[in-house]
């Protein structure tokens, strides 16, 4: 998201992509789950599909409503086909790309989702889903599923789903 004093946009196509990585995340067995670098399948995911740019929080609202009706199938399809094309192999050594100040914005908002990241041990936080991503902490937590040995991937009970499928499992 490009932000200064003079001039703010989003693009609502990155909150869609990045709620549908979490619903389709939610069905893949936490084994192929820990494979996956979400901002990699939501670069994958983004690259296939238009962008949705608003000004305003109306047009912000609009162009999330339009993106649900009108792309709800192709976001769903560039997820889905960013999951497959896009697993981590861990011989390959990546540098993430550093925020600029810009996106900083003003450093300390920057500072504090840099904090939560990793006291949530969660990598893909973003202010789009910071919400999400605290309360379902707090409810492993509760269950006493999370902070252990980092996540406990395998506390959460298998879905069905066409993830279960044989030709992911090892």
């Amino acid at each position: 998201m490009h932000t200064n004093t003079a001039f703010v946009y989003r693009n609502a196509m990155e909150h869609l992509v990045a709620e549908e990585i979490d619903k389709q995340f939610r069905m893949i067995p936490p084994r192929l789950a820990r494979y996956l670098n979400k901002k990699e399948v939501a670069a994958f995911a983004l690259n296939r599909l238009p962008s949705l740019y608003a000004t305003s929080e109306k047009g912000w609202r609009q162009q999330c409503l339009r993106g649900r009706r009108d792309y709800s199938e192709q976001i769903a399809t560039a997820v889905r086909q960013g999951v497959l094309a896009v697993q981590k192999d861990p011989l390959r050594i990546e540098t993430p790309i550093a925020p600029d100040a810009a996106d900083q914005g003003g450093s300390d908002a920057y500072k504090a989702l840099q904090a939560l990241r990793l006291l949530l041990h969660c990598d893909d936080l973003s202010w789009q889903n910071v919400v999400a991503k605290v309360e379902d902490a707090i409810a492993k937590s509760a269950r006493g599923e999370i902070f252990g040995d980092h996540h406990h991937h395998d506390a959460q009970p298998h879905r069905r789903s066409a993830w279960n499928s044989a030709m992911y499992r090892y």
